[in-house]
């Protein structure tokens, strides 16, 4: 699955370099339990705690040395069988093979030539491995009786995935071989390549990610060598971190929403075959056929022979690529970086503010995003910074005066500004805010691009250096933006340019437009989360039957 799938050359291993009593084990994972189940540690202290955690996992993973399951050969060797295994199993295979791509890893080549929204690739139900697929193996009888399996189809998918690797018999061998041994998600940083993410949005979620993962292996590693459900699982002889953090990377690369079989509600799935493609800007191009009861993709675009076939993973920003999928995407349009944005309680128009603010759908703390390309902010930071802005009075004309409720939704319009001094003053606030911002990374924009020219930079490094790179070059484009806006509407306010009044027609046109600067302020973006919302992240790369999967 492109950069997310490249792999080194496997190394068959065997026996555990050193003999460990099942105790001293325990005890280990004992501790990392308890470690990754405290408090959360106060702010600034997430590092610390990070050294800790990793300490205790590299511990771990030392006594574990050598007891991992691994595949002879080199993943490539398994590509001929998963391709006929997909045949057998009734997937269209004919209209392209499995190549390697150089720096894009492995994807599909199109063997002739393909029409755009043709329909070139679809793979059954029967060869997916589904929540479903799990309960319905092995691993049900632990499903059936564990609430955090029941409640994280993620990590069933992942325990579901280890079992069946572990069983000579399993259907999906021909799938779990041709899988990467070793992926790039940051799970698999060293710790110094981790570091060059500090200062940066992505770190928390990166270390999050670490903690979350080092506590779900220490409960599930007790959960086997303990709970009577699990006695037969082959899990319970060879069941290292190692192995937890493939099959979660290995979820977390693929995973996607299907719907269940009766179509009454969702599931998650890894999809053979299809999850070899690598990703693009475009538009999604994948959805589930109910009746056939299969997962069916029509091509983004015209492929030529010998052309590599791309899909659109979603709206991701480089963030999450990098955290969920294992790689960094250059040309990302989506690119975006979050900001935190709130009216203060303590504030004398509190009150007004949040009235107004509630009107127009929004909370009066919110987390919004600034985007990378033009306009930068959308039509709900738009309205927001607004209302942050506005005085007693222009408060009480947007709560009291005539046609009100009609000019809420006028707030996320770029053309219909409040007053002038009110876009001066919301353009000010977002340069320098975005400015302070800036000044949080512990290097420039400069020294990163001289890191990135090093040739002996690891790749993970380079990845790392990239991505704080990006979020730094899109705070630079807001300031640079809000510079710009605020010097546009001095002059407008010099001029003693006439304000722009909007009509009732007007509201036809707010809510009638593809362009976002124009949608009326109650259609809230998926991306904007409110404050204290926890955001449930299950790391899906495509949508399909029509649902977004974050």
């Amino acid at each position: 699955m492109g950069k997310k799938s490249r792999v080194k050359t496997q190394k068959s291993g065997s026996g555990a370099s050193a003999v460990v009593s099942p105790k001293e084990m325990m005890n280990l994972i004992s501790e990392l339990l308890q470690k990754c189940s405290s408090a959360a540690p106060s702010a600034g202290k997430e590092w610390e705690e990070y050294i800790q955690i990793r300490g205790l996992v590299e511990k771990i993973r030392k006594k574990q040395k050598g007891m991992s399951v691994v595949f002879e050969g080199s993943r490539e060797d398994y590509f001929p069988d998963l391709m006929s295994w997909a045949q057998e199993n009734g997937a269209s295979c004919d209209s392209f093979i499995v190549t390697n791509f150089g720096a894009e890893g492995y994807g599909l080549r199109a063997t002739r030539d393909i029409k755009a929204e043709e329909l070139f690739l679809w793979i059954p139900r029967k060869m997916l491995m589904t929540v479903e697929s799990a309960q319905n193996s092995e691993l049900g009888p632990l499903y059936s009786q564990d609430r955090i399996l029941q409640a994280m189809g993620n990590v069933t998918l992942a325990l579901h995935l280890l079992c069946e690797r572990a069983n000579p018999a399993s259907s999906w061998l021909p799938y779990i071989r041709s899988l990467p041994q070793e992926y790039d998600t940051p799970l698999y940083y060293q710790q110094d390549e981790v570091q060059l993410l500090l200062g940066t949005q992505a770190v928390q979620d990166v270390l999050s990610q670490y903690k979350n993962t080092a506590r779900q292996y220490a409960y599930f590693y007790k959960l086997v060598q303990t709970h009577p459900a699990a006695s037969k699982l082959a899990l319970k002889d060879s069941f290292t971190f190692d192995d937890y953090r493939w099959a979660v990377s290995s979820v977390m690369t693929r995973q996607n929403q299907i719907p269940t079989e009766d179509g009454s509600r969702v599931t998650l799935a890894l999809i053979p075959v299809w999850d070899m493609c690598n990703h693009t800007n475009g538009l999604i191009t994948t959805g589930y056929n109910l009746e056939d009861d299969r997962c069916e993709c029509v091509a983004l675009q015209d492929y030529k022979e010998n052309e590599q076939i791309y899909i659109f993973y979603g709206t991701r920003s480089n963030a999450e690529f990098v955290i969920h999928n294992g790689f960094f995407f250059h040309d990302n349009v989506h690119d975006r970086v979050k900001i935190k944005l709130g009216v203060s309680k303590s504030e004398r128009l509190y009150a007004m503010k949040a009235e107004v603010l509630a009107r127009a759908g929004i909370p009066a703390s919110c987390v919004f995003a600034l985007h990378c390309n033009e306009p930068p902010i959308s039509a709900q930071l738009l309205a927001f910074l607004r209302v942050f802005c506005m005085t007693e009075e222009e408060l009480k004309d947007y709560l009291l005066g005539e046609r009100a409720i009609n000019k809420i939704f006028t707030l996320g319009n770029s053309e219909f500004p409040v007053s002038w001094d009110n876009e001066i003053k919301l353009w000010t606030f977002l340069e320098t805010r975005a400015a302070l911002l800036l000044k949080t990374y512990r290097t420039t924009s400069e020294e990163d691009c001289c890191m990135l020219e090093k040739p002996d930079l690891s790749l993970h490094s380079r990845v790392a250096i990239q991505l704080r790179l990006a979020e730094k070059q899109i705070l630079e484009k807001v300031s640079a933006s809000g510079r710009a806006k605020r010097l546009q509407f001095q002059k407008k306010l010099e001029e003693d340019a006439p304000l722009p009044h909007y009509e009732e027609s007007d509201i036809a046109l707010l809510e009638n437009s593809d362009t976002d600067a124009k949608l009326p302020i109650i259609l809230r973006k998926l991306e904007e989360v409110e404050e204290g919302q926890e955001i449930q992240v299950e790391e899906h790369s495509h949508f399909l039957n029509g649902r977004r999967c974050v």
